[in-house]
């Protein structure tokens, strides 16, 4: 064997490719001062067919920024408006909606007699409000939220359905605050609470009752019903004074009302924020002079002959003759001002300040103070009073008809002489248009034409025409009471001031108020001024006395056993108001008593009497006596136990 290798065995390489292979030689590097050879260009290498090429991304990024910028932009602006421009606006809006103001009413004061009685008060009770947007669909997931929460309500509060329907949906919608019922008692929230409770209990029933919410308030009650309903008035249904004293004294009464404004959601208070609170100033409360017992007696008693008259209307006066305070004010037909849909409209008035009409003879009294006063004649001069007087166009008589009358002054009252009344008051001047200047002076300073000094809403001051515009038939019917008009309470106040000496005290019904503080004001001390002198108002009282216990005198049914009473009867032709006419009487009777220590004045009347007597000593008589005598009692003022002057009613010629 040789010690060669054997030849190796050649194996096929890959194909070739299609372009001719590169030289060996060429693929070589040259070597050292080799000479260079020139590279052949590389064949251009054909481009792919239908290839797209990538545009450049800087105007699209140019146009997403500008867009983006001007986003920026108009935030930047907005925010700049509702922060800086209108941040006020925004800000109210958002506590309107946020914040829940209320109003805090004040406790109304009481009212009480002059002994501290409750006559008007006030009690707990609720004013129940609504948030309408608690009653929406979107709320209460139904459409008839309203109605069904009007329809549970209605009964309770005894209101129309549909009321609380469009207070429920109010166009406003985003009004969050409607009153449905002031004034309501516990008992009716009570029910109204028992409710949402229910309601609140059935998960699958929607609470159409949860919009519905209570704010403390209070209610006024007349705890003796009609007593001194004239006097007293009520309170309407947003809680002003409508009438009387409520009206009269609304400022006193009624207080300062105070605020609370408190953050909310969903209708209910959010403790943690914030709140602010004008808490209420309670009102004053008002004693007034009348004494409810008396007040009883007289309403009682005027009730009572209303009814009996079958007369249109009457009232009665008790007034301390002293101090001029009224101690009782009656009017029949009276009204509840607890229930005030029971009552007619006329019976919503107090009458005795308000009705103005001629009062008759009790008005004789003033025509006699002027006789006495101007010293053209006593109580005892004598006139002599034919059966029928001529005078001016009219043939004047009596109320009967008699033979000729030898009677003294004094007897001209007793018996109510309208012809010895007109023969006497013809002395107070030279000629008549003299003594007519001389009885008005009078008639204006016993307080006649002007206002009693109560400010009491719709009082009356009365007619009194000056002496230069008196009739022909005035100049001779005034001095017995026809031809002029008066209210009740000048009447009263006449007689009081005969009763005190001929001073007259201006009638007062307030003796003060009690302030939040427990302070007490007493009332401004009323207004005096003298009217006639003590002599000639002793001899007055004297006359009078002379009604009552004399035989002959009008006013014997108004006789007291143990006390001595003066007094005076009137009978006068009303003008019925509807037809401006003569139609009618008023009957009436004024005195006080005793006589000789005048402590209490009472005065009556009784207007248009159809059934019965129509005589003022007939009918208002018999009133005086018992009202008389329970407000002796009930003052404990005893009698004088002096003897009656006695004086002469006749003459012998």
């Amino acid at each position: 064997m040789s010690d060669r290798e054997p030849p190796r065995r050649r194996v096929p390489g890959p194909a070739r490719p299609s372009h001719p292979a590169r030289p060996a030689a060429a693929r070589r590097r040259p070597g050292p001062g080799a000479r260079p050879q020139a590279r052949r260009p590389a064949p251009a290498r054909p481009s792919a067919p239908n290839l797209l090429r990538l545009g450049s991304p800087r105007p699209r990024l140019r146009m997403v920024s500008l867009a983006l910028t001007l986003v920026l932009i108009a935030f930047v602006v907005r925010l700049l408006q509702v922060q800086a421009v209108d941040a006020s606006t925004y800000a109210a809006k958002a506590d309107q909606n946020r914040y829940v103001g209320q109003v805090l009413p004040a406790v109304r004061g009481g009212i009480t007699d002059r002994n501290g009685v409750a006559l008007a008060t006030s009690v707990d009770a609720y004013d129940l409000t609504a948030d309408p947007t608690m009653f929406t669909r979107k709320q209460l997931k139904i459409d008839d939220g309203p109605e069904q929460a009007a329809a549970l309500l209605a009964p309770i509060l005894g209101v129309d359905q549909e009321s609380l329907v469009t207070k429920l949906r109010p166009k406003n919608k985003a009004l969050r605050y409607v009153l449905l019922a002031s004034r309501q008692t516990p008992q009716v929230w009570s029910q109204i609470k028992d409710l949402k409770a229910a309601l609140a209990d059935k998960p699958d029933t929607a609470n159409v009752l949860a919009g519905v919410f209570s704010t403390p308030s209070s209610k006024r009650v007349y705890p003796n019903g009609d007593l001194a309903a004239g006097i007293l008035g009520w309170v309407n249904a947003d809680g002003k004074g409508g009438g009387g004293l409520e009206q009269e004294l609304n400022k006193e009464l009624s207080g300062k009302d105070g605020k609370i404004r408190y953050a909310q959601s969903g209708g209910r208070l959010v403790p943690t924020a914030g709140s602010t609170e004008t808490p209420a100033v309670p009102g004053s409360d008002v004693e007034l002079t009348i004494d409810r017992d008396i007040q009883w007696a007289a309403q009682n008693a005027i009730t009572e002959q209303v009814k009996k008259s079958k007369a249109d209307r009457g009232y009665v006066i008790v007034q301390d003759t002293r101090t001029g305070q009224i101690l009782a004010m009656a009017n029949s037909p009276g009204f509840d001002p607890n229930d005030l849909s029971k009552a007619s409209g006329s019976a919503l008035h107090n009458w005795a300040v308000e009705d103005a009409y001629e009062p008759g003879s009790t008005a004789k009294v003033m025509s006699m103070a002027a006789v006495l006063e101007e010293n053209v004649a006593t109580p005892l001069t004598h006139v002599v009073v034919p059966n029928r007087l001529h005078r001016g166009d009219r043939l004047f008589k009596d109320d009967i008809d008699h033979a000729t009358w030898n009677l003294t002054l004094n007897g001209v009252l007793a018996k109510s002489s309208n012809i010895g009344t007109i023969e006497a008051t013809g002395q107070l001047g030279k000629t008549q248009t003299q003594a007519n200047k001389v009885l008005y002076k009078y008639l204006r300073k016993f307080g006649l034409g002007s206002y009693s000094g109560l400010d009491f809403p719709g009082e009356t001051k009365g007619i009194l025409a000056p002496p230069d515009k008196w009739s022909t038939s005035q100049q001779y019917t005034i001095p017995f009471g026809q031809g002029v008009s008066i209210n009740a309470i000048q009447a009263a106040s006449v007689y009081s001031t005969i009763a005190n000496g001929g001073v007259r005290v201006e009638p007062t019904l307030v003796r003060g108020t009690k302030g939040p503080d427990g302070r007490f004001t007493p009332a401004a001390t009323p207004k005096k001024t003298r009217v006639v002198s003590a002599k000639t108002a002793k001899e007055l009282a004297q006359m009078l006395e002379s009604v009552v216990d004399d035989q002959e005198g009008t006013g014997t049914k108004a006789r007291i056993p143990g006390y001595r009473v003066a007094g005076k009867t009137g009978t006068a032709n009303r003008v019925d108001p509807a037809t401006g006419k003569y139609h009618g009487y008023t009957s009436s009777f004024a005195g006080f008593a005793p006589a000789d220590n005048p402590r209490i004045t009472v005065y009556c009347a009784i207007q248009n009497a159809t059934s019965g007597s129509y005589f003022g000593g007939q009918i208002c008589g018999p009133i005086y006596k018992q009202v008389m005598e329970f407000a002796l009692k009930t003052l404990q003022v005893p009698p004088t136990g002096a003897k009656a002057a006695n004086l002469p009613v006749t003459f012998t010629p």
